[in-house]
């Protein structure tokens, strides 16, 4: 694993290489043709993703428009995305962990209370991680970007597999140490992540921990 993210932090074409601590939140630019990654460094970490365009902010990720356009409902190597002006936003160019979720979206005070117990509301959440870097983060004041930018997100690495009776289960990660999955931008990007502080369910296997996020310019750059 590790010689898999020294060979990519030393790739000639690699722009940017940082680690995203536990539990925080994490914001970059993506430039069009560009191929973006995220590694789950120790295995079973949910890493919750909104894209945004860089040109017109209004358009973003959209859930319904990508499963309504590939007609299924996880993402895998291939998956193109699709924005909520039924634009092309990224596509899932390389993938080694199998598949990933767009239906749980991202944990917050409120669903903490819900699903698990009312004692947990004040434990942190993505949702607080992405309201957090809207409010501070330099490319979000760039943009002009706030809490109504905050949309449908992709849980990359999270298994949610959907039962017969059509309820969604949060079970243990089919992720692993080392496992990646790489988008190529298919217009400028905002990339914002929740990397899942997520306590109550088995998405982070009761322990968040780091990733690594790995930019690279395309093959004709």
């Amino acid at each position: 694993m590790t010689a898999l993210v020294n060979s990519l932090q030393n790739h000639e074409k690699t722009v940017l290489s940082e680690v995203c601590p536990a539990g925080e939140a994490w914001m970059c630019e993506v430039k069009k043709g560009q191929y973006f990654r995220i590694v789950d460094l120790e295995g079973n970490q949910a890493v919750d993703t909104l894209f945004i365009s860089a040109s017109n902010p209004e358009e973003r990720y959209s859930a319904t428009d990508t499963l309504a356009i590939n007609q299924q409902i996880y993402l895998e190597k291939g998956t193109a995305l699709y924005t909520n002006f039924g634009n092309k936003i990224a596509t899932i160019h390389d993938d080694n962990c199998g598949r990933h979720d767009t239906l749980g979206g991202a944990c917050s005070c409120e669903s903490n209370t819900v699903r698990y117990a009312h004692d947990t509301f004040p434990m942190h959440s993505c949702r607080n991680n992405f309201m957090i870097a809207l409010s501070q983060h330099p490319i979000a004041k760039k943009h002009g970007l706030n809490v109504r930018h905050i949309g449908p997100n992709i849980n990359f690495f999270m298994n949610v597999p959907v039962t017969s009776e059509g309820h969604l289960k949060f079970d243990d990660g089919i992720s692993a140490p080392g496992k990646y999955v790489e988008v190529k931008a298919e217009m400028d990007l905002i990339v914002l992540i929740s990397n899942c502080p997520q306590l109550n369910n088995p998405c982070n296997a009761y322990n968040p921990t780091k990733i690594q996020l790995i930019i690279r310019e395309g093959e004709d750059a």
